[in-house]
């Protein structure tokens, strides 16, 4: 996908995170099974709501839809399903028994246009590991690759990587108004809480090559 330069610019209005509730991406599993193996365990959904007032950004005329990401230093080959809001505002994570599938969030860019896309992918389920389970052992300046519905790939590099607390998703920094043609890519990371849920997330960022 060619990187022409205009200067569309996503601006999407920050809703405010509450502390209590917006518990950041989960992406992952609510915790590992007992040491028997007789319990499985319920993946954890909870999500930060992403900004809010606000549409997608316009795409355009000849852009499709984001359908496979393929990360070829850690081994990363999977197609994207659509991922939407649920009830309560919060964004979508693929269901556990599709955990080596990623998912593209529909209410961010479409890789490769103007503001940041965001593709989010479990790291362990209870059926075992998922798809970004060695996400954390991506590099700065590694190729991202996204294909999408209509042959086109868009190459994205790397540029850093972060873990926070899901108490304290960087909402801003993820979902917010950049001129740049952004990847994000969010999966969980860290330890369990007493209920089982991993407490962080890890968050790769990358920019259109």
């Amino acid at each position: 996908m060619p990187h022409t330069h205009h200067r569309t610019r996503w601006a999407r209005p920050l809703a405010a995170v509450a502390a209590i509730g917006c518990l950041g991406l989960a992406g992952c599993s609510a915790g590992p099974a007992d040491p028997a193996g007789t319990t499985a365990t319920v993946p954890d959904t909870r999500a930060t709501p992403p900004p809010t007032g606000s549409t997608p950004p316009p795409a355009s005329a000849n852009s499709a839809e984001p359908a496979r990401v393929t990360i070829a230093s850690i081994g990363v080959d999977s197609a994207l399903m659509r991922l939407g809001l649920n009830e309560d505002g919060t964004v979508q994570v693929p269901p556990a028994e599709k955990g080596m599938t990623a998912g593209w969030y529909t209410g961010a860019a479409v890789p490769g246009e103007p503001g940041p896309a965001v593709i989010i992918g479990h790291n362990d389920t209870r059926y075992g590991k998922a798809v970004f389970h060695d996400l954390a052992k991506v590099t700065k300046g590694a190729d991202i690759a996204v294909r999408d519905a209509a042959g086109r790939t868009a190459h994205f590099t790397v540029t850093a990587k972060e873990t926070v607390r899901k108490n304290a998703f960087p909402t801003d920094k993820v979902y917010g108004a950049t001129d740049d043609r952004a990847l994000r890519l969010i999966t969980c990371s860290g330890r369990f809480d007493s209920e089982g849920h991993p407490v962080d997330n890890l968050i790769v960022y990358a920019v259109l090559r």
